[in-house]
């Protein structure tokens, strides 16, 4: 309340302001924003932020990842993780006590396949994503270029049809050889019979 008091106070046309409120005007003149926000320019990079999770290349992932799918999907990982159970079998089974490190019923080595298995399902269902989007993309190309090849055989087959049609009207060697032949008999026949040949034309 006291506040707007003094507001309506100051709005009075015969208020005179005191010397803390003219100090008070002009440091607002001066500097009407103590702390001004920095004006966002468009022609400039935008600044990158902080990150705190540690950043990786998309790219380099999923292709790493098909090698690794890739590789898991051949015989020769068949043979190499068969000969390396085999071993660690026979290691843990045969050596004495103090030298084994996976004693039965073989609990790393159940881990060991465990974590190769949860590993193993996510890199071979992203390259399985990664190969069903590039498939994706060829059969988009494919059906643009059998639009493409369609609508080129549309317009040839226009393109030909237009020309048996104007061929049509052509006037063709045999067609122009029988109508030389005809005037040739006419001609013959108007000099042979000159006069009928001029009564028919009265």
């Amino acid at each position: 309340m006291a506040g707007n008091d003094r507001g309506r106070e100051t709005d009075r046309p015969g208020h005179r302001p005191d010397r803390t409120e003219r100090v008070r005007a002009q440091s607002e003149a001066v500097h009407p924003h103590p702390h001004p926000r920095p004006r966002v320019r468009l022609d400039l990079p935008r600044v990158r932020r902080r990150a705190w999770l540690p950043e990786y290349d998309p790219e380099a992932f999923g292709r790493t990842s098909e090698r690794i799918a890739r590789f898991l999907g051949t015989g020769r990982f068949i043979v190499w993780m068969t000969v390396v159970i085999v071993l660690w079998v026979v290691w843990n089974t045969t050596v004495p006590g103090h030298l084994r490190f996976d004693n039965y019923p073989f609990i790393f080595l159940t881990l060991m396949l465990s974590l190769q298995a949860s590993y193993a399902a996510p890199l071979i269902l992203l390259a399985q994503n990664r190969q069903d989007d590039r498939d994706r993309v060829n059969l988009e190309q494919d059906r643009k270029q059998n639009e493409r090849s369609i609508a080129d055989t549309e317009y040839l087959t226009r393109e030909i049809a237009s020309l048996r049609m104007g061929l049509g009207e052509v006037a063709t060697r045999d067609w122009i050889r029988s109508e030389f032949q005809e005037l040739v008999k006419d001609l013959e026949q108007r000099r042979i019979f000159p006069a009928e040949s001029e009564e028919r034309d009265r």
